[in-house]
């Protein structure tokens, strides 16, 4: 075990140095793209603003040459008409060519200059290909780049398949232990059967022994008695005058004494043999409790030993599990903390006229194998990569696979937020809860809950207890609404909410929203009636011409869970966000009129603003929209480097639907590009202040 913890630091700290190295090699990269696009785009515009000054000069030239020729047919028209006068002619004439002649040469000097101009479009035009051409040297790079990385994750799983291996013999060690166990009790209950039996014969050997004393004295008590009779018949022999009758009497009387002191004897006899047969029983007795309580003492040694063992294992397993949270945080920070994955749904029967040629295809490259996702429109593609793609055959088990691990980290202590973005009608509600009352077309959220409350089970033989909150509210037209609330009379006839719900950011980066209500839950049954509470009480679904069901406000389940190792004193604090996103839509193509109108330009308005803080996070700027929109500021700790995120982009594959899903994946991408800071764990030690309490 402690070779396999020393590979796996090993392997950790040639990640970390890899990674590094990866880091420095991309801000390289990144620099020096930027340079040669800076450089570019100086050129483009030098070359633009070239470009307009010369068109501006032609122009003029144009305007020059026009006039030129204006006065030069008005003075022809003079010359012909002050023909008659020859001298005025003549000078005309001369002060016209000589005007011409100037006009020429301006124009030979402007041509000049409109060539020399040309030339300098046409090297600008040279400079700008080398620049593209470097710029292709460094794609390529990058591509190799990309490879190593692949070689580093199958590292990886070559890791993580030493680490089951691990687990497997810590289970048969169990299992030795389980077995030697059920030996050390049938043990003691041999010993104790054994201890009963040496009890009884100890009685049985006392109680004969008491009969034993008892037949001594009567037959003490019998010879006494036959003495005092001897002594009389002595007596009587001596005295004389005794009748024969008498003398008759005490004979009888001795001979039945004599006979009672025979049989006395045989009883002391038999007493004395079953004394005997009773003392051989205690000495087997006691030769059998000496050799049980030989192996009794042997037995209890060798569960010390094993229980020592076993405290060793399960300190190495306590070891292992801190070094896999360490590991799966340290994957997921690899495989960075925005992390994208796209979903296409099947075709359905009510997709539109042309289904049946598919504008999505996936590239079978090994470098974009289970990552790339093509859209062709108009004849051209169009190449998306993320971290992960499902094609419209993937289950919700599959899908849900590659999240788990993501899930797992609400538990060690982290903020998790998922959340499906995609157009109206893209699948974004079946990813998220699916069908509940059908097992296999369950939703991430069910599934996750799922998996919370087993993994809060198996961790209870390590010590861990937890506490979890649910809460559940939607935010339809710029306005939160808790669909937990048992007062229905909470939303006015005008739709807005009596109460008003406040978000508020704590220093911790922990959101909370007021008067909201906050439901302990214990079990998954309790979570799943909760579930579907919220689901009657959800009234934001409308109907419009791209789906029958469309969710016209954004839902958001958030699972606050507190932990405490009873052993360590150590308390985590993590939050589950999962988040369904109302889809996003073109007024030309839902024909939403009034209400429907007002809740799609709401809807819009808050995808905008996501999209506005998407793209300052990804410049980098210093002031990041979170404010704009209620969606964005109660994803402002998911979104601003507190939490571990991943965003779920749904895409339909009806034709009709190939400019929506183009701008849905361009979003997606963009996402995909920012970096963003690495989330806390927010873990501390129990002190008698601090103690939680569980029911």
């Amino acid at each position: 075990m402690t070779e396999y913890v020393k590979k796996l630091k090993l392997c950790i700290k040639w990640y970390q140095e890899v990674e590094e190295g990866i880091a420095l090699e991309q801000t390289k990269l990144r620099d020096l793209l930027e340079s040669s696009e800076r450089k570019c785009s100086e050129l483009e515009v030098q070359s633009k603003n070239m470009i307009e000054e010369l068109e501006a000069e032609k122009a003029e030239l144009r305007k020059k040459i026009v006039s030129l020729e204006e006065k030069l047919a008005k003075v022809e028209s003079e010359k012909m008409a002050l023909i008659e006068s020859l001298k005025s002619e003549k000078d005309a004439r001369i002060a016209n060519e000589r005007m011409r002649d100037s006009y020429s040469e301006e124009l030979e000097r402007k041509q000049q200059e409109l060539i020399s101009a040309n030339q300098k479009i046409e090297n600008i035009e040279a400079t700008y290909r080398n620049s593209q051409e470097y710029n292709t040297s460094l794609q390529q790079y990058n591509s190799r780049l990309q490879k190593e990385c692949e070689a580093h994750k199958l590292n990886h799983e070559r890791t993580v398949q030493e680490k089951t291996a691990i687990l497997e013999n810590l289970s048969t060690l169990r299992g030795k232990f389980n077995l030697l166990q059920e030996e050390r009790i049938s043990i003691q209950a041999s010993r104790e059967d054994a201890l009963k039996k040496k009890g009884e014969l100890d009685n049985d050997v006392q109680r004969l022994r008491d009969e034993l004393q008892k037949a001594r004295d009567d037959r003490d008590e019998q010879r006494k008695r036959v003495q005092d009779l001897t002594a009389e018949v002595l007596k009587y022999q001596e005295c004389t005058g005794k009748s024969s009758a008498e003398l008759d009497n005490l004979t009888i009387k001795t001979n039945a004494l004599e006979e009672s002191c025979s049989s006395q004897r045989d009883q002391i006899k038999m007493l004395q043999h079953q004394l005997a047969i009773s003392n051989e029983k205690l000495k087997m007795a006691d030769s059998t409790t000496l050799e049980i309580r030989t192996e009794f003492e042997e037995q209890k040694r060798l569960v010390r030993d094993l229980q020592l063992r076993l405290a060793e294992s399960e300190y190495q397993k306590a070891e292992l599990e801190k070094h896999r949270k360490k590991l799966h945080n340290t994957i997921l920070e690899l495989k960075g903390n925005i992390r994208v994955f796209c979903r296409v749904r099947p075709l359905l029967p009510d997709d539109g006229a042309g289904a049946e040629n598919p504008y999505i295809c996936y590239p079978t490259s090994t470098e974009s194998l289970g990552r790339g996702i093509d859209i062709l429109q108009n004849g051209q593609k169009h190449q998306f990569t993320f971290d992960q793609v499902f094609t419209h055959e993937s289950s919700q088990q599959d899908v849900f696979v590659e999240i788990s691990q993501l899930v797992q980290s609400a538990l060690d202590g982290y903020k998790v937020c998922i959340f499906a973005y995609g157009q109206t009608g893209s699948g974004k509600t079946y990813t998220m809860m699916g069908r509940p009352e059908n097992p296999e077309q369950k939703g991430l959220i069910p599934r996750s809950l799922e998996q919370i409350f087993k993994s809060c089970q198996s961790l209870v033989s390590q010590g861990w207890k937890y506490k979890m909150q649910a809460s559940m509210l939607e935010i339809y037209n710029e306005t939160i609404r808790d669909l937990l609330s048992t007062n229905r009379v909470g939303i006015m006839e005008n739709g807005a909410a009596a109460k008003q719900y406040t978000i508020k950011h704590d220093a911790n980066g922990n959101t909370h929203v007021s008067d909201l209500t906050v439901a302990d839950v214990s079990s998954i049954k309790e979570v799943s009636s909760l579930l579907h509470q919220a689901a009657q009480s959800r009234l934001s679904v409308g109907r419009t011409q791209m789906n029958e069901q469309s969710s016209r406000s954004h839902f958001v389940f958030t699972l606050r869970i507190s932990g405490v190792n009873e052993s360590t004193e150590q308390q985590v604090q993590g939050v589950l966000n999962l988040i369904d996103l109302a889809g996003s839509e073109r007024l030309s193509k839902s024909g939403s009129t009034g209400d429907r109108l007002r809740e799609t330009q709401a809807i819009n308005k808050s995808l905008s603003s996501l999209s506005d803080v998407i793209f300052a996070l990804a410049k980098k700027e210093d002031h990041v929209p979170f404010r704009n929109s209620k969606l964005t500021y109660l994803l402002q700790p998911c979104l601003g480097g507190d939490s571990k995120t991943l965003m779920f982009v749904n895409v339909s594959p009806d034709p009709t639907s190939v400019g929506e899903s183009l701008c849905s994946l361009r979003f997606a991408a963009r996402v995909n590009a920012c970096e963003i800071g690495i989330p806390r764990r927010q873990t501390s030690m129990r002190t008698a202040d601090s103690r939680l309490s569980y029911g």
